[in-house]
């Protein structure tokens, strides 16, 4: 039975089906959360929407009728525009409320529980007057699932709740399934006061709060889908704490399929830091992929299988073109339901910059009125279309998309990759001894190099925990942890890789944009103990001999013995400078689990005597 005060809030904002529809799920914890939100914000009135085709396709139509997405061309794609000063995730704003008697990594950002809600209830305090409240339901994992995450999601952008059927599954029914008191997760959201664009007015405002010890995301002042769309990387950081509660693993990777022989697909998953390969090997040709970016790994049957978090792409779109990424390039230009996020528009038609394509002089982007060479209200170039821009697909709507992608039980993982960015130091592609050694030299010792693309100095290195530096919820060190355990919980670990693909001799890259494809296909046969490899001090290599038949056989093409020495001599002096990089982070992290320490010096005494023996540089041929 619902409280009376409770159903009072929500029978004065709902009508009756929406009432029906909340009621339903019988869920204290539910109606208490949107009753509270109701009376914070003050909305005009509230919709709940559940699973149903009518609902999603009636939030569609209400992003397009508010102004928040305007049709394109090409049937079932709309565009949408952040704010000019709201076009990304915004360290600086997103926090943890932490309470006064706790205390979490100093490495992450965060403010005192009490304070931060009382700041930014403030900003919500009204923020819904005069518009619409969408309650939605949402799940993360496939449904029906041991992976289930329940999600809540309260927000006043039909934009957002359009994006969140697109990246994520249905999971009004879900509700239904779980018992009162079961975990869910829970987002709050509104876009804020709105400027004459329809844009977030007040981003001074913008915050982004984590109330962890609530499985609670509050958003305010801000429509960029990475600071509002709670699901994505802000519930990575709750799942993060659930999996330590509860034995499992939370990480920021891909998951593909490749395909081995006789028609073997052997599953895959990836970390790799921005710039880094990690779009392009889970698309790459040929193979098949599950998710892009966010997966839950648990062990079932004595087996590690991983699922897809997600069930949609929110992916940068500069430089997608049709002969690089033609899987994607294809759903973006063809009918289906896509939303362009800050690209340039011109009679109907989005344009962003590398898609092969020349680009209009003038049109609307995130600045609003765009000409060629014209300034932005902070006296800053205007590109065509934002460097951040973005699509937003159904990976259901890709050709290449796995047949296990949905599966309850996820897929069993064969191979984990770590992929970093050095121009100097890391060979193209090489396989851990063991499990620790590959989270430890590979995973928590992760680099990327910045680029010219990238503000500030070209060349350094920055370090990126397993890729999940910026979505950590507790220290470097309790993680690392959790991820040396969980490997010791299967009958077989899956194993552990490393990747480079940028590596580069006389200032020219060693390695082709397809090469990734030949590493790939060595790590398959790898899984499965059907291809040789030679011990080197950092972990194991491929034979000369296995990549050249490779290279033949999937490629026509005709791999050199000088190409290999090239790509996997041993850089001893610079790979001793990443251990003292590497080193001297562990050694202010006091939770650091022994085996990092240990596993790092063991690594320099091998490198160390393999130089003393045969010199700086050493060709793999002489291993």
């Amino acid at each position: 039975m619902m409280d009376e005060k409770i159903s009072a809030v929500l029978k004065n904002k709902m009508d009756d089906a929406s009432f029906a529809k909340l009621n339903a799920l019988n869920n204290a914890d539910v109606f208490t959360f949107v009753a509270d939100a109701i009376e914070l914000c003050t909305p005009a009135k509230v919709v709940v929407c559940d699973d149903s085709a009518e609902d999603i396709a009636w939030i569609r139509q209400q992003a397009i009728d508010n102004g928040e997405e305007v049709k394109l061309n090409i049937e079932g794609h709309t565009v949408h525009f952040d704010g000019y000063s709201d076009q990304a995730r915004e360290k600086g704003v997103t926090k943890y409320l932490v309470p006064a008697d706790v205390e979490l990594d100093k490495k992450l950002n965060q403010t005192d529980r009490d304070e931060g809600l009382a700041e930014i209830n403030g900003f919500f305090t009204g923020a819904m007057a005069g518009k619409t409240m969408y309650v939605r339901f949402l799940c993360l994992g496939p449904c029906n699932s041991q992976f289930s995450i329940p999600c809540l999601q309260v927000t006043d952008s039909a934009y957002v709740a359009h994006s969140e059927d697109l990246l994520y599954r249905a999971g009004y029914e879900e509700f239904k399934r779980h018992s009162q008191g079961d975990e869910f997760f829970k987002f709050l959201h509104s876009a804020g006061r709105l400027g004459d664009d329809n844009t977030s007015a007040d981003t001074d405002k913008k915050r982004v709060y984590m109330d962890y010890t609530q499985n609670t995301v509050l958003s305010v002042n801000t429509q960029y889908a990475g600071n509002t769309v709670g699901l994505k990387k802000l519930a990575l950081r709750l799942a993060i704490r659930k999996a330590d509660r509860e034995g499992w693993l939370a990480e920021h990777m891909f998951i593909m399929g490749c395909n081995g022989p006789a028609g073997r697909v052997t599953y895959f998953t990836g970390a790799f830091p921005s710039a880094c390969g990690k779009t392009s090997t889970a698309m790459l040709p040929g193979e098949t992929i599950v998710g892009d970016d966010l997966a839950y790994f648990k062990i079932i049957d004595e087996q590690v299988r991983a699922v897809n978090v997600e069930d949609g792409i929110f992916g940068i779109i500069a430089d997608v073109n049709a002969k690089d990424d033609p899987v994607i390039f294809d759903v973006l230009k063809n009918p289906g339901e896509v939303i362009f996020g800050n690209v340039l528009a011109k009679d109907g038609t989005p344009y962003w910059m590398g898609m092969g394509e020349e680009l209009p002089t003038e049109g609307t982007n995130y600045a609003g009125d765009y000409k060629q060479g014209a300034t932005g209200p902070d006296g800053a170039k205007l590109n065509p279309s934002h460097k951040n821009a973005r699509y937003t697909v159904k990976i259901r709507d890709l050709a290449n998309r796995d047949e296990l992608a949905d599966d309850p039980n996820g897929v069993p993982v064969g191979g984990v990759i770590y992929g970093g960015r050095d121009s100097d130091t890391c060979v193209p592609v090489q396989q851990s001894f063991d499990w620790a050694h590959g989270v430890v030299s590979m995973g928590a010792s992760l680099e990327s190099e910045t680029t010219a693309a990238t503000i500030g100095a070209e060349g350094v290195r920055k370090f990126n925990l397993m890729s999940n530096m910026d979505f950590l919820s507790m220290s470097l060190g309790k993680y690392i942890q959790n991820n040396l355990d969980f490997g010791g919980k299967a009958a077989k670990t899956p194993l552990v890789f490393g990747t480079n693909y940028f590596l580069k001799k006389d200032g020219e890259f060693l390695n082709g944009k397809l090469d990734k494809g030949i590493w790939m296909k060595w790590m398959e046969l790898r899984v499965h103990g059907e291809a040789d490899a030679i011990t080197a001090p950092t972990g194991m290599l491929p034979k000369y001999e296995d990549l050249r038949d490779l290279f033949k056989t999937y490629r026509d093409a005709d791999y050199t013995q000088q190409q290999y020495v090239d790509q996997f001599t041993i850089r001893i002096p610079e790979n001793l400078a990443k251990l003292d990089r590497i080193e001297k982070i562990y050694q202010d992290v006091a939770d650091a689990p022994a085996v990092v320490l240990e596993t790092i010096k063991a690594q320099r005494q091998r490198l160390e005597e393999l130089q003393a023996a045969k010199g700086d540089y050493v060709s793999p041929m002489e291993l």
